[in-house]
């Protein structure tokens, strides 16, 4: 007789994260995740308070993962060679994780704070990242707007099968990032000073 495995809010997270994955942030339900560990419906409950709970749980840990990721990417590099390092991890954890991305596109609300606070910590790394462009904090928040709309629009279309055509993505995913950052560098202070 085998030993049944200690289940924990750490497990069930995990669990619920890989039938995301597999299948969608849309199909984990408790029924789902509680077959995948072998155990009743009911049980759940002591770790996670049901469906809303856990989609919330997966999102912060999505959202901690990431910014986790993005933060490693940006380490000893600024400007330019930071956002290019930055947009690469950001779409390697999207493939990675294709049924949690999805959940980091949207704000936090006030009542979550775990995520608000990872929305914040990426905020500050990425506001850090571009300081050596010389914009001021409204002309920052507007390039990093453009940039999430540009690594999402990317890695939507990617995701979905939008190119069919035999050319490198990686190729066409480097150039949009490198054009996006030849644009902040035309457009900033920084560089107009220069000339």
């Amino acid at each position: 007789m085998s030993a049944r495995r200690r289940i924990d809010q750490k497990l069930v997270v995990q669990t619920a994260i890989q039938l995301a994955d597999a299948n969608g942030f849309e199909a984990v339900t408790l029924a789902a995740v509680a077959e995948k560990l072998e155990i009743r419906i009911p049980s759940l409950y002591n770790h996670v308070s049901g469906l809303p709970g856990l989609q919330y749980l997966m999102s912060v840990w999505a959202a901690q993962t990431l910014g986790d990721l993005l933060r490693r990417a940006a380490v000893g590099k600024a400007g330019q060679d930071a956002v290019m390092s930055m947009g690469i991890a950001y779409r390697a954890f999207a493939h990675t994780h294709p049924g949690l991305y999805r959940t980091t596109l949207r704000a936090p609300r006030p009542d979550e704070p775990e995520l608000t606070a990872a929305a914040q910590e990426l905020l500050d790394l990425l506001l850090a990242v571009l300081q050596p462009f010389g914009l001021n904090n409204e002309e920052m928040l507007h390039t990093i707007r453009g940039l999430r709309s540009v690594l999402h629009g990317f890695i939507d279309l990617e995701i979905a099968g939008g190119f069919g055509m035999a050319l490198d993505r990686d190729e066409s995913f480097y150039r949009l990032l490198h054009g996006f950052v030849a644009g902040i560098k035309i457009t900033s202070p920084a560089q107009t000073a220069a000339d």
